[in-house]
C-alpha cells in the first residue's frame, strides 16, 4: 500500500449549526402537505442538534415510538410528518450524490418507505390536483407511459448543460428550471415535492452553494406554489408559465437576496365552469376557530399557541392545526424563532 496516498474519512454528525439548519429543513418542508409534526419530534430533534444523540439514533427513535404505540386513526397524517422529518434530516447530513433519476427515485423511496406502498417508484397512473394558488385548476404532469423517458431526457439534457461563464444569478436560474421541470414530470403518486426539495438541495451542493439557511424551512409553500406558477398555462385567460417566483425563491437562497415571499401574490383567479374542490389544508373560507385565531393575532403577534388555546376554550392541537392552515393560506407567518419570535399578519387578511 502507497503510504503517501490521502485516506478516506468516514463522515461524521454534522456541526451543531448545520443540525438545526437540517431540522428546520426536515420540518418545514412538511408544511407542502399541510402536515404537522409532533412535539416528540421536536424534542428528539432538539436532542441530535444539541448533540445528546446522532441523527441515526434521532430516526430510530421516531420508528420505535411509532411502532411502541397503538395505532392511533387520526394520527397517521403526524406520523407521516415525524417520520419523514426525521428521514430528510438524515439524508441531508448525508456528504453523497449521485446526479441521476435513479438517486431522484432513491430518494423518494427512503423518504416514504412503509408509508406509501408505491414508495420509489414510478407512478403508472395519471394524476391531477386542484391547486389553491390556481383557485382549483390542476397544472398538467406527465402521463404515466412517459414518465420513465422523460426523467432520462431531462438529466441527459441538464448533465450536457455546460455552467461555463454564467454568472451566479444565471446559474442560480437555470438550476431553477431544472428543478421546475423535474418536479412537473410528478413521477410519483404522492410525495413529489418533499423528494423534489431534498434532491435539488443535495444537487446545489455540488455547486458549491452552501444552502445552509432556512429559506426553504421558512418558505415550503411558497417553493411549491412558485413551482406551480412555473408550470401552469390558460392562454384563454391571458395566464402564462412564469418562473419570476421561483427565480425570487432561488435568489434568496442561494444569492442572499431579501426578496420579498409573499404566498397571495402568486395565486390567480381562473374562471371555469366546473367546480372544483380546493385542497382543505389551504382553506379560502376560514372555519370559525382560524377565524378568532387571526384576529387574537392582529393584535397580539407574541401570543403562543397555549395562551391562544385557553383564551378560545380549545386545545393547543387545535390551535397548532389552524395556526399551519393560515400560514398555508399565506395568512401569517413566523418571524424568528419558535421560542423568541412573533406572528406577522399579512396585509389584507383581515378580509378573508
Amino acid at each position: 500500500m502507497n503510504e503517501h496516498l490521502e485516506p478516506y474519512i468516514t463522515q461524521g454528525e454534522p456541526e451543531k449549526a448545520e443540525r438545526s439548519y437540517i431540522w428546520h429543513t426536515a420540518v418545514g418542508l412538511q408544511q407542502v402537505d399541510g402536515l404537522e409534526p409532533s412535539d416528540y419530534l421536536i424534542k428528539t430533534a432538539n436532542q441530535n442538534i444539541n448533540g445528546d444523540i446522532t441523527i441515526d439514533e434521532a430516526g430510530q427513535l421516531i420508528e420505535g415510538y411509532y411502532k411502541a404505540r397503538p395505532a392511533q386513526s387520526d394520527e397517521s397524517r403526524t406520523e407521516e410528518a415525524d417520520k419523514v422529518s426525521a428521514r430528510i434530516a438524515a439524508l441531508l447530513a448525508e456528504k453523497t450524490f449521485s446526479f441521476s433519476p435513479v438517486e431522484y427515485i432513491a430518494i423518494h423511496r427512503r423518504l416514504f418507505e412503509g408509508i406509501y406502498k408505491f414508495a420509489g417508484k414510478i407512478r403508472d397512473w395519471n394524476i391531477s390536483k386542484s391547486e389553491w394558488v390556481l383557485d382549483g385548476a390542476t397544472v398538467y404532469y406527465a402521463s404515466a407511459g412517459s414518465i420513465r423517458d422523460t426523467l432520462d431526457y431531462d438529466f441527459s439534457q441538464e448533465k450536457a448543460f455546460s455552467y461555463k461563464g454564467l454568472s451566479l444569478r444565471q446559474t442560480a436560474e437555470h438550476v431553477a428550471k431544472f428543478i421546475s421541470g423535474l418536479w412537473q414530470i410528478h413521477a410519483f403518486g404522492e410525495g413529489n415535492t418533499r423528494t423534489t426539495a431534498v434532491f435539488a438541495i443535495k444537487y446545489l451542493r455540488t455547486f458549491g452553494f452552501d444552502v445552509t439557511n432556512d429559506i426553504f424551512a421558512a418558505n415550503a409553500w411558497y417553493f411549491r406554489n412558485a413551482l406551480v406558477r412555473a408550470n401552469y398555462n390558460d392562454f384563454k385567460q391571458g395566464i402564462h408559465t412564469t418562473q419570476e417566483y421561483l427565480n425570487l425563491f432561488f435568489g434568496n437562497l442561494l444569492l442572499g437576496e431579501k426578496n420579498e415571499l409573499k404566498n397571495r401574490a402568486l395565486r390567480i383567479t381562473v374562471t371555469t365552469d366546473v367546480p372544483v374542490n380546493v385542497p382543505q389544508n389551504v382553506p379560502v373560507k376560514l372555519t370559525s376557530n382560524q377565524q378568532k385565531i387571526l384576529e387574537m393575532l392582529k393584535t397580539d403577534g407574541d401570543a403562543t399557541a397555549v395562551q391562544i388555546a385557553e383564551q378560545l376554550g380549545v386545545t393547543d392541537k387545535t390551535v397548532k392545526r389552524g395556526l399551519s392552515a393560515l400560514k398555508a393560506a399565506g395568512l401569517i407567518r413566523r418571524v424568528g424563532s419558535d421560542k423568541t419570535g412573533h406572528w406577522e399578519v399579512a396585509r389584507g387578511a383581515a378580509d378573508e
